[in-house]
């Protein structure tokens, strides 16, 4: 599917959200990050810290060593790691498949205060399997306590591996949360990632835009926007 651009509105001014993004990164920018799944996807956004020159660990349910020939390929700032260790990390981002998140739920005792950004797809799985809410809602349950923000899911792989500046602008992610703070926070990284983040407000909300139900894609999936540079 080819890219599309579009410059797209915010409800503040543009360069007043931008450095608001900033300002939250820089006071917060001894953070630390990592990626649970070192699939397709998870492999795409170590490819992104890596061209930041951010340290990122990664982690599978393979040993660490078994990571450590794809993480070298990718960048010296990608660190293979355990889930166990990866759980410690500030930010996560949960990019095993969705089926999969009960068991990585197991890996810490309290998710309490930790920052989960959600890059799973529920395509497939069963409306009723969801008891009637959405798979962020599903697993924001699971991981009781996280601040829990949904980002990175709307991109194939292949796209969200390339570099996010093209065409004179930058690729859109979009952010959806019942936390402010936490969308804050994670909107800082995507721009610090050399993204554009677009909230779509709270996950029962607008984030039903990008939360794949059954065998429906939402609306947002697979749609590569571009924020006009101005």
């Amino acid at each position: 599917m080819p890219p599309s651009t579009a410059d797209l509105p915010r409800s503040k001014a543009p360069a007043d959200e931008d450095r608001h993004y900033q300002q939250q990164y820089r006071s917060e920018n001894n953070m630390s990050y990592a990626i649970a799944g070192f699939g397709a996807v998870g492999q795409a956004l170590a490819r992104a810290f890596a061209r930041k020159n951010i340290e990122v660990t990664v982690a599978s349910r393979r040993q660490a060593e078994a990571l450590a020939p794809q993480a070298r390929a990718i960048g010296p700032t990608v660190v293979p790691a355990t889930l166990q260790e990866a759980a410690k990390a500030d930010i996560i981002v949960l990019a095993v498949p969705f089926s999969e998140h009960r068991e990585f739920a197991k890996t810490l005792t309290s998710w309490e205060g930790k920052i989960v950004i959600d890059a799973t797809n529920a395509f497939g799985v069963p409306v009723e399997d969801l008891d009637g809410l959405s798979s962020s809602a599903v697993i924001a349950k699971a991981l009781p306590g996280a601040r829990l923000v949904k980002a990175f899911n709307h991109l194939p792989s292949g796209v969200l591996a390339e570099d996010p500046a093209i065409n004179g602008g930058r690729r859109v992610i979009f952010l959806s949360s019942d936390d402010e703070g936490a969308t804050a926070t994670v909107a800082a990284l995507v721009e610090e990632l050399g993204y554009a983040p677009v909230s779509l407000g709270r996950i029962a909300e607008g984030g039903q835009l990008v939360q794949a139900r059954d065998r429906s894609w939402a609306p947002l999936i697979f749609q590569d926007l571009f924020k006009k540079e101005r």
